[in-house]
This record gives C-alpha cells, structure tokens and sequence, in this order.
C-alpha cells in the first residue's frame, strides 16, 4: 500500500511517500524541509476510535499495535494532522484484476492477498 503526504493547503505537492510492504513501513521524503516526519511511522501503539474495530457490545478507542496494515492506516491518519500534513491513499495495480472466483474469501483475506501480490510474493489459499 502506498501513502502520499501533502501540505493541506496544496495537494499537488508531496512531501513524503509512505510505504507499506511485506510487513514493513517505510517513508520516502521529498521535501526540503522534513521537520517532524520522523514519528509518523514510529513503531508505537496507535489509539483509534473507529468501530469497525471494536469488539461486538463495546465502545471508545481502540489501540493498534505496530505490524500490520491497520496500524500503518491508523498511524498516519491520526499523526499526519499534527503535522499540518493530509494523507491520500493510492491504489496500486495488482497482478490479476478482479477474479469473480475468489469471491469465497473474505475482504480482509482479499486485502492480505493483494497487498502480498504487491510485495513479490505469491500466496496460495485452499
């Protein structure tokens, strides 16, 4: 997955380019002037209120802890603010297209074959 930081007043330039692959995050700077981007994808837990991960019958903030996905999301969506900065999220091209077979996977295992296909790797599912 692939991530572009802008100033929020001029989406057409980019600051830094945050990158999620094979289990790891990396930023790619590209400004002058990068004061402060080194905690966006500091490798600390991440609260977030968001109730698609909540367990069923509780509520308030979630923590994430680093390694995955939601985290990387969550980080930057929550820390890029902070810094005067906006996110956007930019699809990729995977290998493949849409496959109305693989229908039977769930979205998240879809997403985890995605982002894998991306990284190099093949993933076979039973």
């Amino acid at each position: 997955m692939r991530a572009e930081l802008y100033r929020a007043g001029d989406p057409g330039q980019v600051v830094a380019v945050a990158i999620w692959e094979g289990g790891q995050a990396r930023l790619e700077v590209r400004a002058p002037d990068p004061s402060g981007l080194e905690g966006l994808l500091k490798p600390t837990p991440v609260l977030i209120d968001d109730p698609a991960l909540r367990r069923r019958g509780t509520h308030g903030p979630t923590l994430l802890q680093p390694g995955d996905l939601e985290w990387f999301r969550a980080a930057l969506l929550s820390r890029a603010p902070e810094l005067g900065l906006a996110v956007r999220f930019v699809p990729e091209a995977a290998p493949g297209g849409w496959d109305p077979a693989g229908e039977y996977r769930t979205f998240r295992q879809q997403v985890e074959l995605l982002v894998g296909s991306n990284a190099g790797r093949t993933t076979a599912r039973a």
